[in-house]
């Protein structure tokens, strides 16, 4: 299987579009502090703005370690985090506040987009990544069978317990955790005193100002076209960003009603939203739908907006 992946595309797209890195004290901004790194398996980047540099790379050392602590509890093929031992027991009891917060949020988002975003199609796409890495299709029970055991409604998420309704059901975090822990790593750096940031774990967080005066710039998948933020969030999906096959044919995103992956309505779907847990899940499931639906979607999380490559 071969995985493009759209968030590098993305990462250096917005490194390009907003001259990321300052000189030090250029304009009489505050001197650039950047990491790069991997995150949830991805390259990744936190850039801030601040005058103590000492204070600003504790901070930042204080965010890689958040970084890291949330890896190991939405990490999927980490066999030994949350989400790992809840698919493979079907249950998990007293679980990670981070995990019932983020399946609330994912909740509302599949149903805000009529079931179009999926946490549960996770069976259906190990199905087909399997049989396109083994050059075939999946077989027609081997499909149904995995067809069945999707639908969020028979995910049960409470404080003292997860569990699922069906035997061989799965869920996958992938179309919102990044956005997510890009809001916690946001947030934790602006409760530490840091008012110019951008986060880049994928989808893009950003607050304050690039320098003074100029707002982050961001450029959205590979067209020309460019957002300003200077509090708010931005994240992009693409039916094939990433692909399963060595021929770029069988893009990632599964739609839930055909149960098999999509070449999707949109080429790109950008969305912006304060929150980049929210934008996340909403452009992951708008690949899937209509303009008339992305609307009626739009209207339950204001003031989010959309930007759509046919």
């Amino acid at each position: 299987m071969r995985q493009l992946d759209r968030r590098r595309c993305l990462t250096v797209l917005a490194a390009s579009a907003a001259g990321l890195a300052l000189p030090a004290g250029a304009g009489g901004a505050a001197p650039a502090q950047r990491w790069s790194g991997i995150a949830l398996g991805a390259p990744a980047e936190l850039i801030i703005r601040h005058d103590d540099a000492i204070r600003a790379q504790g901070l930042i050392a204080a965010a890689v370690a958040e970084i890291r602590r949330l890896e190991r509890i939405f990490g999927l093929f980490d066999p030994a985090s949350a989400l790992a031992r809840l698919n493979r027991t079907g249950r998990l009891d007293a679980p990670p506040f981070e995990l019932v917060d983020l399946l609330d949020q994912a909740r509302a988002v599949h149903l805000a987009t009529g079931g179009a975003f999926e946490p549960t199609v996770q069976p259906l796409w190990r199905l087909h990544a399997d049989a396109a890495m083994a050059g075939r299709p999946p077989e027609a029970e081997a499909l149904r069978a995995a067809r069945a055991v999707v639908g969020m409604e028979a995910v049960a998420v409470h404080t003292r317990r997860i569990a699922f309704g069906r035997p061989g059901m799965a869920l996958t975090l992938n179309g919102i955790a990044q956005g997510y822990v890009t809001d916690r790593i946001a947030d934790l750096l602006r409760a530490g005193g840091l008012a110019h940031v951008l986060v880049d774990l994928g989808e893009i967080r950003a607050a304050g100002e690039r320098s003074p005066g100029e707002a982050w710039r961001i450029g959205l998948g590979t067209d020309d076209e460019v957002v300003s933020l200077t509090d708010g969030a931005v994240a992009t999906s693409a039916p094939f960003g990433t692909v399963m096959d060595a021929a770029g044919s069988i893009g990632h995103i599964i739609d839930p009603r055909l149960g098999r992956p999509t070449t999707g309505k949109w080429r790109r779907v950008s969305v912006l939203h304060p929150r980049a847990t929210i934008a996340d899940g909403l452009s992951t499931g708008f690949v899937l739908l209509d303009r008339t639906a992305i609307g009626q979607a739009l209207a339950a999380f204001p003031p989010a907006r959309v930007s759509l490559t046919a």
